[in-house]
């Protein structure tokens, strides 16, 4: 069993595709399964099983990936202290699944640390949970947070979410309604965001009807379309705040997004690391009445 090998069988396992798994690793299609074989054939078990043009991890397979993340979890580590023992390297790798959960807090880090250098993505939840597991960035913030045996969690902060409402709408004025109030109204909703579209559908439900999404829009566009009378959305208060929205409290169900800071267990972070996950934590608890409605 070599290395290369296992970084093979790794790519494979996250892809679920020979062919876009040769893509990324720039070999031919050929090598790569032929690779995999091997792997197999040594190990005396299937790894994958065909799932239509796709292929999956086998229980086998599954248990070798959750050891090969750890073998290159040590690899990271031997490299982390050897950097740290030559140089102090102050770069960070974050993948967040909205922009506005470093809204603000990138501004006063660098502020206080100008020489960092952070490189930040955007990706789903499932792609962060990936990204970390490969080793590709330090941290990845998400919401809900990242539940996973090989990764650690903590939430940052448990955000009020109220009805938004355009300026002529009836209801403006009201300090609290049911949200089964507006079940026939338009909705307006966050395009790109599958987890928080998930998250306010299930709210619906809860109130007993779904939906009726006439607007997939930006963030940047949200409030531009809520104030042209389109349509109602359930929004976080700090992005009612920011937009200067009108919005009402909802009642009956607990309306609450809870986001939450991941990073791998048991994979060494660089100090510049550790102190930006800090700071983070730091952040959000110091801004806390920022994500909750004022109380009256």
């Amino acid at each position: 069993m070599e290395f290369l090998q296992l970084k093979y069988f790794q790519t494979v396992a996250y892809t679920e595709h020979i062919t876009k798994a040769a893509q990324q690793l720039n070999i031919a299609q050929p090598s790569l399964s032929l690779t995999i074989k091997r792997l197999e054939s040594e190990l005396g078990t299937n790894l994958f099983h065909r799932k239509g043009r796709n292929i999956e991890l086998s229980s086998s397979g599954k248990i070798l990936l959750k050891h090969v993340n750890k073998i290159f979890t040590e690899i990271e580590n031997a490299k982390m202290e050897i950097q740290s023992q030559e140089k102090n390297t102050r770069a960070i790798k974050i993948s967040i699944s909205n922009p506005r959960f470093l809204t603000g807090l990138i501004s006063d880090y660098i502020g206080l640390h100008s020489g960092t250098k952070i490189q930040q993505g955007i990706e789903v939840k499932n792609e962060i949970l990936t990204s970390l597991k490969k080793g590709d960035i330090d941290l990845g913030i998400a919401g809900p947070p990242i539940v996973d045996e090989e990764i650690e969690s903590c939430v940052l902060v448990e955000e009020d979410i109220v009805l938004v409402l355009p300026s002529s709408h009836k209801l403006v004025g009201e300090s609290e309604i049911s949200l089964s109030k507006v079940a026939n109204e338009p909705f307006i909703s966050l395009a790109n965001n599958e987890e928080y579209k998930d998250f306010t559908t299930t709210l619906c439900e809860r109130a007993g009807f779904t939906p009726i999404n006439n607007f997939e829009v930006d963030s940047s566009l949200l409030a531009e379309i809520i104030k042209l009378d389109q349509g109602v959305a359930l929004l976080p208060i700090s992005v009612c705040n920011k937009y200067g929205l009108n919005y009402v409290q909802i009642k009956d169900i607990d309306p609450i997004y809870t986001v939450g800071l991941s990073w791998v267990k048991d994979r060494l972070l660089s100090p510049t690391v550790k102190d930006f996950r800090d700071f983070i934590i730091s952040y959000f608890k110091d801004n806390y009445a920022m994500f909750k409605v004022p109380k009256p």
